[in-house]
């Protein structure tokens, strides 16, 4: 899983946590130190870019043209949001008027709350404590757009540092059936999951009713096999899926232009 580097998150220390800048010192995140629980990473900011555009990756200094741009949500939910990274992310990208940002654990929690706060965004945010589904349940419908960057590990299975259980283990069934309740009418549904799980993402949501309509792969180098893919979902009938052109992180001169300008605008 890459992890964002370069100089586009910093490493301040702060009161138990690091104060870390994305998007070239344009959003603070608070986050864990290392080792002391999950830290953002690329994902969640290639998440945010995608649910941002229907086509290639923009950073908010150069909006995309009308034909790539999205409508801007007027609520979106970030289930299982940590610290709030992606939801963050899409404020800072003007694709969310207000961001819900759902999360059960309490160290993230307050996190989270510091990072509204910190970006000034706190009159455009809050955060639902709770267990995705039970929170999706009691708020059912209210989402224009729902980002999630699930867990990647099955309970019971693969090895996970202790600091980081919460945040990497988790049932997908579980965060699909909250994406599909608080997503109201012609909402999208966007998740980030590993590219050779994508059988099982798709399988998850077409159980809860939802087809996906826009996907990219995103590999670490040209050459090699997908590391994650971007899946956008809707309700309605199956079919219709668009596959985007690949993203490709990094190439001999470190990472490509694409992505370096979408983290550095």
């Amino acid at each position: 899983m890459a992890t964002v580097s370069g100089g586009v998150i910093g490493s301040g220390a702060h009161r138990g946590a690091t104060e870390d800048a994305l998007f070239d010192g344009n959003m603070v995140l608070f986050q864990p130190r290392r080792g002391d629980g999950y830290r953002t990473n690329v994902d969640a900011l290639l998440l945010a870019g995608f649910a941002a555009s229907s086509g290639a990756l923009q950073p908010a200094a150069a909006r995309p043209e009308r034909s790539v741009t999205r409508p801007c949500a007027r609520v979106a939910f970030d289930l299982g949001c940590g610290v709030g990274a992606v939801g963050l992310a899409l404020l800072r990208l003007d694709a969310a008027k207000r961001v819900v940002l759902v999360e059960i654990g309490e160290a993230a929690i307050a996190l989270a709350k510091r990072n509204l706060e910190a970006n000034r965004w706190d009159d455009r945010g809050e955060v639902a404590h709770g267990d995705v589904l039970d929170v999706a349940r009691r708020r059912q419908g209210e989402a224009d757009l729902v980002v999630c960057n699930p867990p990647y590990v099955a309970p019971g299975r693969g090895r996970v540092r202790s600091s980081e259980v919460q945040a990497r283990t988790g049932q997908l069934g579980r965060f699909v059936a909250a994406a599909r309740q608080a997503a109201g009418r012609r909402a999208r549904v966007c998740f980030v999951y590993p590219a050779p799980e994508l059988a099982a993402l798709l399988a998850g949501l077409a159980a809860e009713g939802l087809y996906g309509k826009r996907a990219r792969f995103v590999h670490a180098t040209r050459d090699a096999p997908a590391r994650i893919v971007l899946i956008e979902a809707r309700a309605g009938r199956a079919g219709g899926l668009v596959v985007a052109p690949p993203l490709v992180e990094r190439d001999r001169g470190g990472y490509t232009p694409e992505l370096q300008s979408f983290l550095r605008p």
